[in-house]
C-alpha cells in the first residue's frame, strides 16, 4: 500500500495519549499510525524526530473581514487563515453576522461569499442572530442542518446586537431542540451604557476608560443571567471570551451543578492587564477591546481555570483594526475605537508556552484546549482535533524547544501592531499541512487562496 505522505519519528499526541509513532497520510486523511511505517511507499517523507505531532488547532472564535465602528477588520479570510496557518491553527470558526430586518440565510450567504475564494484553511460559521421575529426563529434549524450548529447571542451592545432576555430565552430553546450550541458574549450592557455616558461627560475619554467603565461585576451578573436563562430552556451555552474570576466562578458554580456550561478565555486575558491600557500617549487604544483587560491578578486564576477544566477552551477573538487610522478613529473618544486587536497567529505558542513550557499543565491538556474541546463542543470532532486513522490530516509539526520573540515586524497578520510585541515564547509550529498538504514549512508558506473548505459540521454534543 503506498502513502502520499509519512510524518516520521515524532512524537504523536493527543488529548488522551502520547505515544512515538509515524504518521501515514492519503488522500487528505490519516491512514495509518505505526512505528517504523515502510517509508518505501510514500510519496513524501517529513522528518519530525525530536518534536511533536499535534492534530491541527481550531480556534472558534474569529472575527475576518468584519465591519464593526464604521471600518473594517484588517484582516480578510486570506491573510487571516494564512496567518492561522503560520501559527498551527488549521481550521477556524467565524461569525455570520445577522443585521437587524436581515434573514439568518442572507447573513450565512454574505460571509461565505466574504471566505470562499479567500480562505487557505478550513472554516465554519457561528451566526450572530440581532433580532428574532418568528421568521428567523424558524430559519435556525434549517442552518444547523446545514452546518451552522451554532449562534452566537449578545447581552452586551444597545441597539446594535444586544438581545433582550425573552429573544435570549427563545433562541436557546430553539436552538437547544436542533441540536445547536449558543455562544454568549456575556456584559450587562444596559448598566455599563449608563457608566460610559456618565464617563464622557466628565470628561473621561482616555483608551484606559474603555476598561474602566466595563467592571468585572458586569461580566460576573450577565454569565450568571446567561446560565439561568440556558438552564430554563434546556440548552447549552458556551461562554466566549472570559475575562475576570468574577465570571469564571459562575461558570465553576454551574459546572459543579452538572449543567452543560462551557467558556472560552484568550490570551490577552492570560498575559496582558490593565496595566498595558496606561500605555504612553494613546498608545492605550491597542488594547481596546471587549470584554476589556482586567487587573494581573486575574491571570492566575484564568490559568487554573484552564488546568482544572473550569475553562474548556482557548481562542483569540481575533479582530484586528491597525492602530494608525483605524484605532486612531477614537482620538479624544475611546467609544469611537474600534474594539478588537490580533491574535490568531499566535495563540498556540502563547498558550504551550505559558501552560506547559511553564509547568501549569500537560501537553495533552494542551492539544485538548486548542484543538480537541473545540472540535467536539462544535461539532467537528473526530474529522477534526485529533490525530487518528480517518480523521483529516490536519497536523503541526511543533518544536518544543524553538524559542521566539514576538513582533509586528515579524507576524503574518495584516496588521501594524502585536498586542504581545516583545513576548518571548518557547515551543513554535515547524510544519503545518492541513487536509495533507504542506500549508507552512518554516517560514516559507505553500498554500494559496480559495483552498480552504467550508466544514459542514454536525450537531454540538456535550464534553
Amino acid at each position: 500500500m503506498g502513502f502520499d505522505t509519512i510524518i516520521t519519528g515524532g512524537t504523536v499526541v493527543t488529548a488522551a495519549d502520547t505515544c512515538q509513532a509515524d504518521v501515514a497520510i492519503s488522500g487528505g486523511r490519516v491512514v495509518a499510525l505505526g512505528s517504523s511505517l515502510p517509508r518505501q511507499n510514500a510519496t513524501r517523507l517529513i522528518d519530525a524526530a525530536g518534536k511533536y505531532v499535534f492534530p491541527g488547532g481550531i480556534d472558534v472564535h474569529t472575527h475576518l473581514d468584519m465591519p464593526f465602528g464604521g471600518t473594517t477588520s484588517a484582516d480578510d479570510f486570506e491573510t487571516g487563515t494564512r496567518a492561522a496557518a503560520f501559527g498551527g491553527t488549521t481550521t477556524l470558526i467565524d461569525f455570520a453576522i445577522q443585521y437587524k430586518g436581515q434573514s439568518l440565510r442572507t447573513a450565512f450567504d454574505a460571509w461565505m461569499q466574504k471566505a470562499s475564494s479567500k480562505a487557505v484553511a478550513d472554516y465554519g460559521f457561528h451566526c450572530i442572530i440581532t433580532d428574532l421575529p418568528d421568521a428567523q426563529l424558524a430559519e435556525m434549524p434549517q442552518l444547523v442542518r446545514e452546518g451552522v450548529s451554532s449562534f452566537k447571542l449578545f447581552m452586551a451592545y444597545p441597539g446594535v446586537f444586544m438581545l433582550d432576555d425573552a429573544s435570549i430565552f427563545r433562541a436557546m430553546r430553539t436552538s437547544a431542540k436542533a441540536g445547536a450550541m449558543v455562544c454568549m458574549h456575556a456584559e450587562n450592557g444596559g448598566a455599563i451604557d449608563v457608566i460610559v455616558k456618565q464617563a464622557l461627560a466628565e470628561g473621561k475619554t482616555a483608551p484606559k476608560y474603555h476598561a474602566l467603565t466595563r467592571p468585572t461585576t458586569a461580566e460576573a451578573e450577565a454569565t450568571s443571567r446567561a446560565i439561568a436563562l440556558a438552564e430554563m430552556a434546556g440548552s447549552p451555552v458556551y461562554i466566549v471570551h472570559l475575562s475576570c474570576n468574577d465570571a469564571l466562578e459562575k461558570v465553576r458554580e454551574a459546572r459543579d451543578r452538572g449543567l452543560p456550561v462551557y467558556a472560552e478565555t484568550c490570551p490577552q486575558y492570560l498575559y496582558l492587564s490593565l496595566e498595558n491600557m496606561d500605555a504612553p500617549g494613546f498608545e492605550g487604544a491597542k488594547y481596546v477591546f471587549t470584554p476589556p483587560l482586567r487587573e494581573k491578578w486575574h491571570q492566575e486564576e484564568l490559568w487554573k481555570g484552564l488546568t482544572h477544566d473550569h475553562l474548556q477552551v482557548v481562542s483569540t477573538d481575533h479582530c484586528p483594526f491597525c492602530f494608525k487610522e483605524q484605532k486612531e478613529m477614537g482620538i479624544g473618544d475611546f467609544t469611537k475605537i474600534p474594539n478588537g486587536g490580533p491574535g490568531i497567529e499566535h495563540r498556540m505558542s502563547l498558550v504551550y508556552s505559558g501552560g506547559v513550557a511553564q509547568g501549569r499543565f500537560s501537553v495533552n491538556r494542551f492539544v485538548e484546549l486548542v484543538a480537541t474541546a473545540p472540535a467536539k463542543l462544535f461539532g467537528l470532532y473526530p474529522r477534526k482535533g485529533t490525530v487518528a486513522v480517518g480523521s483529516d490530516a490536519d497536523l503541526v509539526i511543533f518544536d518544543p524547544k524553538r524559542e521566539h520573540t514576538i513582533s509586528a515586524k515579524t507576524h503574518h497578520m495584516r496588521v501594524d501592531y502585536s498586542m504581545f510585541e516583545g513576548i518571548k515564547v518557547t515551543g513554535m509550529p515547524d510544519v503545518v499541512l492541513s487536509r495533507g498538504r504542506v500549508l507552512v514549512d518554516g517560514e516559507k508558506f505553500l498554500g494559496h487562496p480559495g483552498q480552504g473548505e467550508f466544514i459542514k459540521r454536525g450537531a454540538c454534543p456535550a464534553i
